[in-house]
């Protein structure tokens, strides 16, 4: 069929055509922000979940629905090994302007301007990937220590205090969270607690994988109360057939309902990999309905397609010892695996392996289900592994 009729969008963080299964999900968000604008109590939401399962559509979601709502953003995405500082000091400052409706900075907007000048000067030499200047005066004794701690608290209860002058909120949106070193992540959570027991209107809702949620609790003890930790999980038979279905139909083009259940079978439900096998299935069809054989023809498309980008961009981030252990993971099947069941195929000992686990935890690889256990971060990669290194 007409590839420029295609209407699936499998890419990282692209919105998909149907949004199936997130409404409830995303009403919830929109409550609990509107509740902190008017300086109510809520929490906000960290997402947490697989790759794959739609975490940063959610978050791009929420954002753009407090947007038009009137709430203003802070959008950043966490890259490994920068600071959390050099991430938020050009967002906020940004946040600050677009809060000045183009009129010259006075009162709270002034004094938010102000913190954040003296945060990124008292904090340039400690972290050296801070490179934007801020063209005001800093005030001295305002977020300027040199300690994270006290400067982000500093900095983020002025410009809450900003945002509440202008009656409205400022949200961190904030993906990839996890790769946010635990001090500055600590730092971060205790400012907006300090924000939020001010009754300040400014959150944060952010994005990662599983092990967020562990790192958060160990950051800080009070953090589950601050936050909801929402799983995001793949999509139910029902809403993983509309995501599929849905956008087609809008195109006047039907799926076999035998083609139907074979895309779900080897999707698992994952949103990505229904965009993935859904825009296969329409290009290898030759007219509607889109019938099993053609399903089955676009799994080896779709496999090929994730093969070469999807699952290598991470497959080429591991060095050698660190592919073994994902090899032998792969060896036990999807998982979960207890730890001494992998280190057992490695013929290796717990120990001697578990720094090679860590450093696969720490590049979000791998994540650690309950104590001792060890899984894939990335849905379908032991079938992956073992395509790619068929020989342990």
């Amino acid at each position: 069929m007409d590839p420029r009729l295609n209407p699936f969008a499998p890419g990282a963080g692209t919105p998909p055509p149907e949004l199936a299964g997130r409404d409830d999900l995303l009403e919830r968000a929109a409550v609990a922000l509107d509740r902190i604008r008017a300086g109510r109590s809520a929490r906000s939401f960290i997402l947490y979940g697989l790759r794959g399962v739609g975490k940063t559509v959610l978050l791009n979601r929420m954002r753009l629905d407090a947007e038009a709502r009137g709430i203003a953003s802070v959008s950043t995405e966490v890259p490994e090994g920068r600071s959390l500082p050099a991430l938020l000091i050009p967002a906020l400052r940004a946040a600050l302007l677009r809060l000045s409706r183009g009129e010259a900075l006075r009162d709270t907007l002034l004094q938010g301007m102000r913190a954040l000048a003296g945060f990124a000067n008292a904090l340039k030499v400690k972290y050296q990937d801070i490179e934007v200047s801020i063209d005001v005066e800093p005030e001295t004794g305002l977020a300027d220590s040199s300690d994270l701690d006290t400067d982000l608290t500093d900095l983020l209860v002025t410009v809450g205090k900003a945002a509440r002058e202008r009656s409205t909120a400022i949200v961190l949106f904030i993906d990839e969270l996890q790769y946010v070193p635990d001090k500055e992540l600590a730092a971060l959570i205790a400012a907006l607690h300090s924000a939020s027991q001010e009754q300040l209107p400014i959150t944060m809702v952010a994005a990662g994988l599983p092990q967020l949620v562990g790192r958060s609790g160990d950051a800080r003890s009070y953090a589950e109360r601050l936050f909801e930790f929402v799983p995001v999980d793949r999509l139910g038979d029902d809403d993983a057939r509309n995501a599929l279905i849905v956008p087609a139909c809008k195109e006047g083009v039907a799926f076999d309902p035998d083609a139907t259940s074979e895309i779900l079978r080897q999707t698992n439900g994952y949103p990505y990999f229904l965009q993935e096998w859904g825009k296969h299935s329409w290009d290898v069809a030759d007219a509607s309905p889109i019938a099993l054989g053609d399903a089955q023809r676009a799994t080896a498309a779709a496999l090929a397609e994730l093969d070469a980008s999807f699952f290598r961009v991470r497959f080429d981030r591991l060095t050698p010892a660190q592919k073994s252990y994902m090899r032998a993971m792969a060896e036990l099947g999807p998982g979960p695996h207890r730890s001494g069941d992998v280190a057992h195929v490695l013929k290796r000992t717990v120990s001697m392996v578990a720094p090679l686990r860590s450093l696969l935890i720490a590049k979000g690889m791998i994540f650690s289900p309950a104590h001792g256990e060890t899984a894939f971060t990335v849905p379908l990669f032991d079938a992956f592994m073992k395509r790619i290194m068929p020989q342990l």
